[in-house]
């Protein structure tokens, strides 16, 4: 199955092969979850959306056509999902992005972030959940995509409907006032 690639994955497994989905899966619910995790910073709602993503994604595995990549079409739902649960956050007047805590436990580290480097990666990690609280959503969205996801910014306009220059902008903006904001940071604990 490893050597089959997301879309042949998604065919065999539309034409019911089981363990194609199980690959599928396994490759990208890692990212897909972090996104969906930094976007919303409710690990229940994440785990929700994931759900609904994934959902889709086998609903219409008769109808998926192989005009992009498997992840841009994968991204494309999980934005939209997070867009939909916006939509009805503020339609009910409530509070559509909590800036409360991420779990980072919930969010699998590499093999080499050992328990020795947690501490000091606590304080640059809040720092950063931080810097992102203060971007605006599509700047953030953009960003994580691209941190997230792998995809190109070509990839990443389509899966956020916007043009080329607008993701390009957009991540350009969202990285300059992350390195600002972590920066000044690091300057008043300097001083």
């Amino acid at each position: 199955m490893d050597a089959l690639d997301d879309a042949e994955l998604l065919r065999a497994y539309a034409a019911g092969d089981l363990r194609a989905f199980e690959a599928l899966y396994a490759r990208h619910k890692g990212p897909l979850f972090r996104y969906l995790l930094r976007q919303v910073r409710q690990p229940a709602l994440a785990e929700d959306l994931f759900q609904e993503v994934w959902s889709r994604v086998i609903g219409a595995r008769d109808r998926y056509q192989a005009r992009a990549k498997f992840q841009t079409y994968l991204f494309t739902i999980a934005h939209h999902c997070c867009v939909d649960h916006w939509r009805r956050s503020s339609a009910r007047g409530g509070d559509a992005f909590d800036s409360g805590p991420i779990h980072d436990d919930l969010l699998p580290a590499p093999a080499q972030d050992g328990p020795e480097r947690r501490h000091g990666n606590d304080e640059l990690r809040s720092k950063l959940r931080n810097a992102l609280d203060l971007l605006p959503r599509e700047q953030r969205d953009v960003f994580l995509l691209y941190e997230e996801s792998g995809l190109s910014l070509e990839q990443i306009a389509a899966v956020t409907g916007v043009g080329m220059e607008t993701a390009k902008s957009r991540l350009r903006y969202a990285v300059g006032k992350l390195r600002a904001t972590l920066e000044s940071t690091h300057a008043e604990h300097a001083t």
